[in-house]
């Protein structure tokens, strides 16, 4: 499988974000960094995700996603979009309930010029879990279904976090 990558451009008020490859919890610092870029770019009218290069994308990853759309919330006329062909993804996408939250598309109204590699934030082991931890929660607030689906989850995710605390 491809490894993941993310590039992004920013071009007449339209933020592009494109993953590529396999997109997995390893990119969600990168991808909670320009979820709270967003929240504060100025001139933002509208936020496109191409996930058309995307061969997986994991629950993390999607729920990093889930935060720039509420990053973005009430700042655009539009909700953001997703552009995604792959029939698992768009399935995925559809399962997940981000039909309330963006507007999915097969292919792009137009192309950006360019994007620009995203550079790798790194993240050491605890804050990997903390943005775990924090992309199933944004999850479990888009949809029944997937409070269902990870709340055991989120649960274990939370035990392990108090056993690890350090007691004193």
């Amino acid at each position: 499988m491809i490894e993941g990558r993310i590039r992004a451009a920013f071009e007449s008020g339209v933020f592009v974000l494109k993953l590529c490859g396999d997109v997995r919890l390893t990119l969600c610092a990168t991808l909670d960094a320009e979820a709270q870029r967003l929240a504060e770019l100025p001139g933002l009218r509208a936020v496109m995700v191409d996930l058309r290069e995307a061969t997986n994308v994991d629950s993390t990853a999607l729920g990093f996603l889930a935060k720039v759309a509420m990053a973005v919330q009430g700042r655009l006329d539009d909700p953001p979009t997703i552009i995604a062909e792959h029939p698992d993804v768009r399935r995925m996408l559809d399962v997940m309930g981000f039909a309330r939250y963006f507007t999915l598309l097969e292919a792009p109204l137009t192309e950006p010029a360019e994007l620009d590699e995203l550079p790798h934030i790194e993240a050491d082991e605890r804050d990997i879990q903390q943005r775990i931890l924090e992309a199933h929660r944004i999850l479990m607030r888009m949809s029944e279904h997937n409070r269902h689906e990870f709340q055991p989850f989120v649960e274990l995710l939370e035990s392990q976090r108090i056993d690890a605390s350090p007691h004193g």
